[in-house]
């Protein structure tokens, strides 16, 4: 469970990653923009993961 927990926050950091993409200064706008969209989607959607995880071991009574 932990392994599962630490890629989901992996993912999360790389989607927060692509949402800092724009200040390279080689990408252009539209591919900056659409990397931005990508990364915010990314990481709701992975934070709504973790907090589900957390939710299930705290209900579910698994502390280890």
């Amino acid at each position: 469970m932990y392994q599962l927990a630490l890629l989901y926050l992996a993912t999360f950091l790389a989607g927060f990653g692509l949402t800092n993409l724009a200040e390279i200064s080689f990408i252009t706008d539209s591919v900056a923009s659409f990397f931005e969209i990508v990364g915010a989607i990314v990481m709701i959607v992975f934070a709504l993961a973790l907090t589900h995880l957390g939710l299930r071991a705290l209900f579910t009574h698994h502390f280890k």
